[in-house]
């Protein structure tokens, strides 16, 4: 993981250098003060020497000009290049979680995927900026300081010396405590996510049915959860920081007075009081970034934590395509499943030994109960999903054998939840073939019978439609949808229930257009109005996972079996 994490600095290795010589120097400059302290207290001021004091004060003043723009650079250059390696960090997980297969999105939600990309790299990067910084600088003051202080005198520096190792024992103790306490209030954070992008994308239904208080229920369990997790997190940490300091507060006190009795003793020579007082000031030199890299380990914890769940993505499988996959530039449309058997994750099977054939451009209907397997046949279609047991072809080819893309090129989906952009109408009819003209784009939106309407609007194609399509109607968003297929023009289509949320004179409106849509493709249709697809060329009866019936529509009418029951029921009703 550490290797991982190292090459981020790569693209930036001389702003990196550079930082950590700026935070070198300026580790070097906080001794000047006490050393020279030290010479005007002994010498200097004693005999006198007034110019001496003038030029050793401009001096320091000249040095602490220099740590100002040293400071500056570091808090600057250095956050950019946290900034930096944090964009090339949440551009790598952007891009994975684009490959990642429908699998992964079933089973984690938004949120939590929102704050992986979130805070957690928020505190990676901060680890990532910091933690060499503060590694570097603690460790050259350390090293420095406590060299000037043996030079003051050896017995005191040897009882500050002993404070380390305890600090040490106490943060050895604590750590873990700490950083499984902040690893749960991380994924705490995560459920508050998750039900908040819930909630905010639900809030029409919940205003519709008065729920709020229920929603309000829902999202205080997460909130308390993350309070009671910061509860024990922050306690650790009150731990961690109180024993800490008491420690160094215990010390500073004890060379306080040992200091006092060794000055006023006269055991030592050379000791005078100017020593005792830059020994006394130089004591925070040593136990301050003593103190740093021992509380450093907060954020340590957070980083680690944050790059373990950011790591945990980018190890997730991405949809791989078998080695000999070849892309296909075009497809004639025959569908075919042979005895396909599949289930979602561990579970059952949804579907059992099917097997159906669809040729060249023919209209091929789905129809049946809810949860018989319909939606999931024109899931695996497109390789969305493996199945567990048979093959898939398209033009006598596995699906195995052609590489996702090629294949998905030439599918086109329009389903009954249709997915919109907060974008203009003209991004989202776009969406079906990025590099579409203009007038390309009006002949689809013409062909889908959405023209009118978009130029009707005072900005015409330009207009912003709204998060997943709010200001527009169920059926101007699926018209909206069947111009970014018609702007693609594939030749198999999958209409997936894609009328079946419209009012009557809604859907024949849509029908009109999904007519013209079909002309010339394979399509398959997936209706649970049977009116809309008594005129397809073959329909089959999904139930169970399994195909009960298949034929026209006036010879599964004939059969009088589940087909003909379900056109009765409709009949009635309406």
């Amino acid at each position: 993981m550490l290797k991982r994490f190292l090459s981020y600095y790569k693209p930036h290795k001389k702003i990196f250098a550079l930082d950590m010589l700026a935070s070198f120097t300026m580790s070097v400059i906080a001794i000047f003060y006490p050393m020279i302290t030290r010479t005007m207290l002994n010498e200097l001021i004693p005999n006198q020497r007034y110019k001496e004091i003038v030029i050793y004060g401009v001096g320091l003043l000249v040095i602490y000009l220099l740590r100002m723009g040293l400071s500056y650079f570091v808090q600057y250059q250095g956050h950019m290049m946290g900034v930096k390696m944090q964009e090339k960090m949440r551009s790598d997980l952007f891009a994975h979680l684009e490959k990642l297969p429908f699998s992964f999105f079933d089973n984690n939600e938004t949120g939590k995927i929102m704050t992986r990309m979130t805070s957690d790299l928020f505190d990676v990067v901060e680890l990532a900026h910091h933690g060499p910084e503060n590694v570097l600088i603690t460790s050259v003051s350390i090293i420095i300081s406590f060299a000037y202080l043996m030079s003051i005198n050896v017995p005191l520096s040897l009882i500050l010396l002993v404070c380390v190792p305890i600090l040490i024992v106490i943060s050895s103790i604590l750590r873990k405590k700490m950083r499984d306490a902040f690893k749960r209030r991380r994924e705490s954070n995560a459920v508050i996510n998750a039900a908040l992008e819930s909630s905010i994308s639900g809030i029409r239904v919940t205003k519709a049915f008065t729920n709020a208080d229920k929603e309000i229920e829902k999202f205080s369990v997460g909130n308390v959860e993350f309070v009671e997790n910061s509860r024990a997190a922050y306690k650790a940490m009150g731990q961690f920081h109180s024993q800490t300091t008491f420690v160094t507060d215990i010390f500073n006190v004890v060379l306080l007075i040992a200091g006092g009795f060794l000055l006023f003793s006269g055991k030592t020579d050379g000791f005078n009081f100017g020593d005792y007082s830059a020994f006394i000031v130089s004591i925070n030199l040593f136990i301050n970034p003593v103190n740093t890299l021992i509380r450093f380990m907060e954020s340590f914890q957070n980083g680690v934590t944050g790059f373990e769940r950011f790591i945990e993505i980018l190890d997730t499988p991405v949809e791989a395509d078998n080695p000999d996959a070849v892309d296909i530039p075009s497809v004639d449309g025959v569908i075919e499943l042979k005895n396909v058997t599949y289930g979602y994750g561990d579970g059952d099977n949804v579907l059992k030994n099917v097997s159906l054939k669809i040729n060249k451009g023919e209209t091929f209907a789905l129809v049946g109960p809810s949860g018989g397997g319909k939606t999931t046949i024109c899931h695996l279609i497109p390789h969305f999903y493996d199945v567990r047991e048979g093959e898939i072809l398209v033009d006598g080819v596995n699906i195995n054998g052609i590489t996702r893309h090629s294949l998905r090129k030439n599918i086109g989906i329009v389903q009954q939840d249709v997915y919109l952009f907060n974008s203009s109408f003209k991004d989202n009819i776009l969406y079906g073939r990025l590099d579409a003209t203009d007038e390309e784009v009006i002949e689809a939106a013409k062909r889908a019978n959405i023209h009118e309407y978009i130029m009707s609007l005072p900005n015409g194609y330009d207009t912003v439609i709204g998060e997943r399509g709010v200001k527009l109607s169920g059926g101007q968003k699926q018209r909206l949808s069947i111009a970014r297929v018609f702007l693609k023009n594939p030749p198999i289509l999958i209409l997936d229930e894609a009328t079946s949320a419209l009012d009557n004179a809604t859907e024949i409106m849509i029908q009109q257009a999904l007519d013209e849509l079909c002309k010339g493709r394979t399509t398959l249709v997936v209706a649970h109005r049977l009116s809309t697809i008594k005129n397809a060329d073959r329909i089959a009866v999904v139930s169970g996972g399994e195909i009960c019936e298949e034929g026209s529509h006036n010879e599964l009418i004939k059969k009088d079996g589940i087909y003909a029951m379900l056109h009765r029921q409709q009949f009635r009703e309406e």
